[in-house]
C-alpha cells in the first residue's frame, strides 16, 4: 500500500488510538508496523481474529493480562544460559501464568460460544505449572526473595537473624558503659558492622577499629575490640545469603534455559493476543463491526462515522458502489462534508483491510484492493515551487499510471485550482481514463459538467450531499442516485441580496441549466420524502417482528407451563391412588392376620368385597382425572367479533377478536396475548367452566413454587438473558411482585446485559441495584406489573 494514502487518509492515527489499548512494548509495535495485508485470506482471518477478540469482551469481560510486562531482552539473555536477575525471572513468571489464564479464559465450555481462531492460537500455549510454582516460591518481588526459597537460605537468614539480636545486645549494653564518651547515646552501622559515635577526644577510651569519621572530624565512627568477631560472623553470613540467592537465580534461569522453547512460544502468542485484544478493545469502544469483503471490490459501507470524529456528533453515511457502477460523482456546497466522505470510505478500507474492526452497522461489505489512491486536500508545495493544480496533477499522474482493476480512487475537488472550461474537460477525460482500466473511483467536484458526464455515462452515478438552505446548514448526508443543486441563489437571498441582482444573475444563464438546477431541486426533495418513508417502514416492520417473535417465545412458554402443571398433577394424583391403594391392601392384610386369629371366611369375603369396590372407584377416579381435558365441547354455532369461546389447548376462555380469514383461522384474545387459532379449534365456553377452574387451581399450584431468585453467575450474557427472560415470565405469571436477579459484580458485562435487557421487558415495572444486605452491586431486584 503506498505511503501517501496511508498518510492522507491518517491511518497513524488510528494506529495511535488501538496502540493504547496494548500492555506491552512488543504489541504497540506490531501496532506501529500495521498496514494493509496483501493477501485475501490474511484479510479474512485478520478480520476473524479481532472479531472474536471483540465478541470474547463482551461475553466474558478483559482477558487476564493483569501482570504481564514486556519480556524480550530476558528472554534473549535466558536463551544464552545467562543468570536472570530476580526481576527478570518474577517477569517470566507472571507471563507463564498469564499464557496459562488466557488459555482457560478462552477455552470453551459446552454451552458456551465457539471462538475456533482464537481458540487454535491458545491451542499453542503449553502451561507450565511447575516453572510458575518455582520462580513464586523462591520470588516474592522485583527486589525480595523468599525465606523459603530454599533450606539452605532459610538456615542462613534464621542465624543471621540471630547474630544480629546478639550483637545488638551486645552494642546496647556497651553504649550504656561508654556513654561519656560518645557523641550520642546510640550505635549505628558502617559497612555492614555495628559502631559506636565516639567523640575524636576520647578515642583512647573506646579500643577498636575506626571506620569512619563525621565530616568535622569531631566523630569517630569505632567498632569496639569486643563485636569485631560478632560483626566478622554476621559479614561471613551475609555472603553466604548473597552466595545462595545467586544460586538461586542460577538454579531458576537454567530452569527457564531447559524450557526456552515453551517459554519463547508462549510469550509470543502472548504478544499476538495483546496484538489482538488491543484492536478488539479499540473496537469496542467504537462500537464497531467486521464487515464481509468482496472479492470483486464492490462496497456497501452501512451508517458509516469517520473513527476520528466525535462519535456522539458524527452524521453517518451509507456508500455503495461497485455492482452496477464503478464510479460515483459528489457534489455539493464548501463545508458540506464531500471530503469527510472521501477520507471515511477510503480509512474505513485500509483499517479493515489491516485486520481492524470499522465503525459500520451489520451486513456491511468493503472491497478487497490492492490499492488505495487518494488526491486530498491541499497538495501545494513551496520547496518544490509547485502550485495546488501542479501538485494536484503530479500526484494524478502518478495514480494514472499504477492504478488498475484491483484499485480504489479518491479524488478530492478533481480539475479544481485552474480554468473552470479546462478543469471539467481534465476531469471527465481523467475519470473516463480511469473508468475504463475499471478501477473504482469515489470523485467530488463543483463542476456541472461532471453531473451531466455522470448522468449520461453508463457506470457513472451522481451523489450529493444535502443542504438546509432554511437554515444555511449542511446535514452531512450522503444522498446516492441524485446531483447536488447549487445553492447559490437561494443562500444569496436569504443573505440579504436584493431580489433584483438575483433576477439579473437567472437571466445571464441559459434556460437549459436553470431547468436541469429546478429538476435536481425536485429530485432531491423526493428522494428524501422516499428514504424517511423506507426508513420509517423499516424501523416499523423490525418493531413488529420484534414484538411477533417475543409473543411467540411467550406463548410457547405458556404451553410449557400448562403442560407441566397437568403432569405434575397427574403425578400427584398417580401418588395419591397409589398410596390409597397399598393402605387397603394393608388394611386386608391386617384382616387375614385378624383371621387367622379367629375370624370366620364369611367376613374375610366381605372384606375382599369392599376392597375390590375401593380399587373399582379409584380406578374410576384416576380415568375421569386423566380425561378431564379430553372432553370434547360443543362447537361453536356462530363466529362473530366480541363472542366468548373456550380454547382446549391453552385450556382456558378467549375472546374472539376477527371473523374467520380465508385458512379459517380467526384472531382471539388470551389473557394479554393476541394469538391466531383455528376456528375449528374453538368451543362454547359454558361447559368448561368447571374444567378451567379445576386447571388453574393445578397451575397456580404449580407456579407456588417459582422461586423468588435466578442465579446467574457463570453463564455468558446470551445464556443469561434467555434464562433470565424465562424466569421473568413464570415469576409474572406466579403473581411474584418482586423478584431478585444475582448476576454477581465481576466485570460488570453481566450486569449491564442483564439491565439492558430489563429496560424493554413487558413484566418489569422497575428495577435497581441491590442494597446492603441484598447483595449490593451483585444483585438486581426486579419489580413486576
Amino acid at each position: 500500500m503506498n505511503e501517501k494514502a496511508l498518510k492522507v487518509l491518517e491511518f497513524n492515527k488510528i494506529k495511535d488510538k488501538i496502540a493504547e489499548y496494548a500492555v506491552t512494548e512488543t504489541a504497540r509495535s506490531f501496532i506501529t508496523e500495521l498496514s494493509p495485508y496483501d493477501n485475501f485470506h490474511k484479510v479474512e482471518k485478520k478480520l476473524l481474529e479481532t472479531y472474536e477478540a471483540f465478541n470474547l469482551i463482551n461475553k466474558k469481560g478483559s482477558p487476564p493480562f493483569e501482570g504481564f510486562f514486556d519480556v524480550t531482552e530476558a528472554l534473549k539473555r535466558a536463551e544464552k544460559a545467562g543468570v536472570l536477575n530476580a526481576s527478570q525471572l518474577l517477569r517470566i513468571g507472571n507471563a507463564m501464568k498469564c499464557s496459562r489464564k488466557l488459555k482457560d479464559f478462552v477455552a470453551r465450555k459446552e454451552s458456551e460460544e465457539a471462538f475456533p481462531t482464537i481458540e487454535d492460537i491458545c491451542d499453542s500455549i503449553l502451561p507450565l505449572r511447575n516453572l510458575e510454582d518455582k520462580i513464586f516460591k523462591a520470588i516474592i518481588s522485583e527486589e525480595e526473595i523468599s525465606d523459603h526459597a530454599s533450606s539452605t537460605l532459610y538456615n542462613i537468614r534464621r542465624s543471621l537473624k540471630e547474630k544480629n539480636s546478639s550483637v545488638r545486645d551486645k552494642i546496647t549494653s556497651l553504649v550504656r558503659s561508654n556513654s561519656k564518651y560518645l557523641q550520642d547515646n546510640l550505635f549505628t552501622v558502617r559497612g555492614d558492622r555495628y559502631v559506636l559515635p565516639v567523640r575524636s577526644e576520647y578515642k583512647s577510651a573506646v579500643p577498636g577499629l575506626v571506620h569512619d569519621q563525621s565530616s568535622s572530624g569531631a566523630t569517630l565512627f569505632i567498632e569496639p575490640m569486643s563485636l569485631v568477631n560478632l560483626n566478622n560472623e554476621i559479614k561471613e553470613l551475609m555472603l553466604k545469603e548473597k552466595a545462595e540467592i545467586e544460586r538461586i537465580l542460577e538454579e531458576l534461569s537454567m530452569e527457564i534455559y531447559n524450557n526456552i522453547t515453551p517459554v519463547k512460544n508462549n510469550t509470543w502468542i502472548l504478544y499476538e493476543l495483546d496484538f489482538i485484544f488491543a484492536k478488539a478493545k479499540y473496537a469496542n469502544e467504537l462500537n464497531c463491526e467486521m464487515p464481509s469483503i468482496s472479492r470483486e471490490g464492490n462496497i456497501d459501507l452501512i451508517e458509516a462515522r469517520h473513527p476520528l470524529l466525535d462519535q456522539s456528533k458524527v452524521v453517518p453515511c451509507s456508500v455503495y458502489l461497485g455492482k452496477d457502477n464503478n464510479s460515483l460523482i459528489i457534489t455539493g456546497p464548501n463545508t458540506g462534508g464531500k471530503t469527510v466522505t472521501l477520507k471515511t470510505v477510503g480509512l474505513l478500507h485500509i483499517m479493515a483491510l489491516s485486520g481492524v474492526l470499522i465503525p459500520v452497522k451489520k451486513n456491511s461489505t468493503i472491497g478487497y484492493f490492492n490499492e488505495v489512491f487518494a488526491d486530498i486536500g491541499d497538495e501545494q508545495s513551496i520547496e518544490q515551487s509547485l502550485s495546488t493544480f501542479s501538485s494536484h496533477m503530479t500526484n494524478i499522474v502518478n495514480i494514472i499510471n499504477s492504478a488498475n482493476e484491483d484499485s480504489l480512487v479518491l479524488l478530492d475537488e478533481l480539475g479544481a485550482g485552474t480554468d473552470p472550461t479546462e478543469g471539467a474537460a481534465l476531469a471527465v477525460a481523467i475519470l473516463e481514463f480511469l473508468r475504463k482500466k475499471q478501477s473504482k473511483i469515489l470523485a467530488t467536484t463543483h463542476y456541472s459538467e461532471l453531473k451531466a458526464y455522470a448522468l449520461r455515462t453508463s457506470g457513472v452515478e451522481n451523489a450529493s450531499v444535502e443542504f438546509d438552505v432554511e437554515t444555511l446548514r449542511p446535514t452531512y448526508r450522503l444522498l446516492i442516485g441524485i446531483p447536488g443543486k447549487s445553492n447559490a441563489f437561494e443562500i444569496s437571498k436569504r443573505l440579504g441580496l436584493p431580489e433584483y441582482i438575483i433576477e439579473s444573475s437567472k437571466e445571464l444563464i441559459a434556460d437549459e441549466t436553470l431547468k436541469f438546477e429546478d429538476l435536481i431541486q425536485s429530485l432531491q426533495e423526493k428522494s428524501i420524502k422516499a428514504e424517511n418513508d423506507a426508513r420509517l417502514a423499516k424501523s416499523l416492520r423490525l418493531e413488529a417482528d420484534k414484538i411477533k417473535e417475543k409473543l411467540q417465545v411467550k406463548l410457547s412458554g405458556i404451553d410449557k407451563i400448562r403442560e407441566n402443571a397437568q403432569l405434575e398433577a397427574k403425578r400427584e394424583a398417580k401418588n395419591i391412588l397409589r398410596e390409597a391403594k397399598a393402605e387397603a391392601d394393608e388394611i386386608l392384610k391386617n384382616i387375614r392376620e385378624l383371621e387367622r386369629m379367629g375370624y370366620s371366611s364369611e367376613a374375610r369375603q366381605k372384606l375382599e368385597e369392599e376392597r375390590r369396590k375401593i380399587k373399582s372407584n379409584l380406578d374410576k377416579i384416576e380415568v375421569s382425572e386423566f380425561n378431564i381435558n379430553k372432553e370434547e365441547g360443543k362447537p361453536l354455532k356462530e363466529i362473530f367479533p366480541g363472542k366468548t369461546a373456550f380454547l382446549s389447548k391453552l385450556n382456558q376462555k378467549v375472546v374472539i377478536l376477527t371473523s374467520p380469514d380465508s385458512k379459517g383461522e380467526v384472531q382471539v384474545q388470551a389473557g394479554i396475548m393476541k394469538i391466531n387459532v383455528k376456528a375449528k379449534d374453538l368451543t362454547e365456553s359454558s361447559d368448561k367452566e368447571e374444567v378451567k377452574s379445576r386447571s388453574k387451581k393445578k397451575i397456580n399450584l404449580n407456579l407456588k413454587s417459582t422461586p423468588t431468585s435466578i442465579d446467574l453467575r457463570g453463564m455468558d450474557s446470551e445464556e443469561a438473558i434467555y434464562n433470565t427472560d424465562k424466569y421473568l415470565d413464570e415469576a409474572y405469571m406466579a403473581g411474584l411482585n418482586e423478584a431478585t436477579v444475582i448476576h454477581g459484580k465481576g466485570t460488570g458485562v453481566l450486569r449491564k446485559a442483564i439491565q439492558n435487557m430489563l429496560k424493554t421487558h413487558p413484566h418489569v415495572k422497575s428495577y435497581r441495584l441491590g442494597e446492603y444486605g441484598e447483595g449490593g452491586d451483585g444483585v438486581t431486584v426486579v419489580i413486576l406489573k
